[in-house]
């Protein structure tokens, strides 16, 4: 396993000086390194609370890595909570690299982030259940190499929100601890179920206790219609093409424009807000501690307002009621909502007009409100950024999406360790 050492100080900042002697170096080391095929090492300077620790990265081979912190005095650490972050259609596991570092400095002795990339690139048309699949193996390999690890987060940026919802409804009450028992060779003789054992693991996440499950401009409501897509700027004709032609997308276009029909059953998008026989969706999204949605109110092309932030159209903020926070320039609008009420639910059914997309819309807003969501929302009005909003809101690249910076660093004031 390739592995890269970074230190980082506590204001994230190295001098010009040392940052040109440095840079001479690592280009002489990163030659000699490709020409040997060997592993980079980067080091900056990280001293909290006037102790040294030193960030580590390890990648795997497959573009997966952990990013952890290591006390220089004391040897490596034994963090107990576990960040999944999960990248969006055609992305990658850097996407959160700097998003990564933020939650790093700001809890060094208490978190591991592991940035997935087992869906990247044009992997991520596969179809949101393949890669929820692929992600809850992932996922269960991760916590076999950190026994430490007792809480588990999931951070997903657009698509990303949606692998993870499925995965989480994979790895709902998984008993990881009696797997890998079984694969020592431990087991109970007698084949009787402990039910102590039982009772640890239900309502957890594959063993874990579940705590934060935040998502980034994520379709939960699907991308059909209802001018979800804002780029088709709510223009019928484009958008009933663009659910015709979701098949360009491949299984994952279908089921971000709910035209998939597998086998008679309703559209995957559907059937994740609620338990089924073998997948508990909706239990599992319940078990977190928390579920924080932050949506783009404008300049989001791809992913409309109402659809990451769980609101129908009409409940959406008026645009003058929004205002900058001073801490966070680019949060305008911060408001938890509870269970929706049985009166609201029936008076809505009442008022729906009929049309399919909107009555499934409305299905799994019902569904997904059954339980307590922070609303977050983001405005890069007046940004020279603004209309890279879609990957600004998760600093997808520094120097190209820097003014997300401040979402960031709320996503991690705001995380509960």
């Amino acid at each position: 396993m390739a592995s890269m050492e970074m230190e980082i100080d506590g204001s994230g900042i190295v001098s010009s000086n040392e940052i040109k002697q440095r840079g001479k170096k690592n280009m002489v080391r990163k030659k000699k390194n490709r020409s040997k095929g060997t592993s980079t090492k980067e080091t900056f300077h990280y001293l909290p609370k006037f102790r040294c620790f030193s960030l580590k990265s390890e990648t795997d081979g497959k573009g997966n890595f952990d990013m952890e912190v290591e006390d220089e005095g004391r040897g490596k650490m034994t963090p107990t909570h576990l960040i999944i972050m999960v990248n969006g259609l055609i992305g990658s596991a850097q996407n959160w690299k700097y998003a990564a570092k933020q939650f790093l400095k700001r809890y060094p002795e208490d978190v591991i982030v592991h940035c997935s990339e087992c869906n990247y690139s044009m992997l991520t048309f596969d179809g949101v259940d393949v890669m929820g699949e692929r992600l809850a193996e992932e996922v269960i390999s991760v916590i076999k190499r950190h026994p430490s690890v007792q809480k588990i987060s999931f951070v997903g940026h657009s698509l990303g929100g949606l692998i993870a919802r499925y995965a989480i409804g994979r790895l709902y009450e998984r008993d990881l601890t009696r797997e890998q028992s079984q694969e020592n060779g431990e087991c109970r003789s007698d084949g009787v179920e402990d039910p102590l054992l039982e009772h640890k693991v239900k309502g957890k996440i594959a063993g874990l206790e579940p705590v934060n499950f935040i998502t980034s401009a994520t379709p939960h409501l699907g991308t059909r219609g209802h001018k979800q897509v804002p780029v088709f700027c709510g223009f019928q004709p484009l958008e009933k093409v663009a659910a015709r032609t979701s098949w360009c997308l491949g299984r994952s276009g279908r089921h971000l424009f709910l035209t998939d029909r597998d086998k008679g059953k309703p559209p995957l998008l559907i059937q994740m807000v609620n338990d089924t026989e073998d997948l508990n969706f909706l239990s599992a999204l319940q078990s977190f501690r928390r579920r924080v949605a932050y949506a783009n109110v404008l300049y989001d092309h791809l992913v409309g307002w109402s659809t990451s932030s769980l609101r129908r159209r009409k409940e959406l903020p008026k645009l003058k009621h929004l205002s900058k926070d001073d801490k966070y320039p680019h949060i305008v609008n911060v408001e938890t909502i509870k269970t929706a009420s049985t009166q609201e639910e029936v008076s809505f059914e009442a008022k729906a007009s009929g049309c399919k997309h909107i009555d499934l819309e409305e299905e799994m807003i019902r569904s997904l409100t059954k339980m307590s969501w922070e609303r977050v929302d983001v405005s890069f009005k007046g940004s020279k950024q603004r209309y890279l909003a879609h990957s600004t809101i998760q600093v997808k690249t520094y120097y190209l999406h820097s003014d997300g910076a401040d979402v960031i660093q709320h996503m991690v004031d705001n995380f509960v360790v």
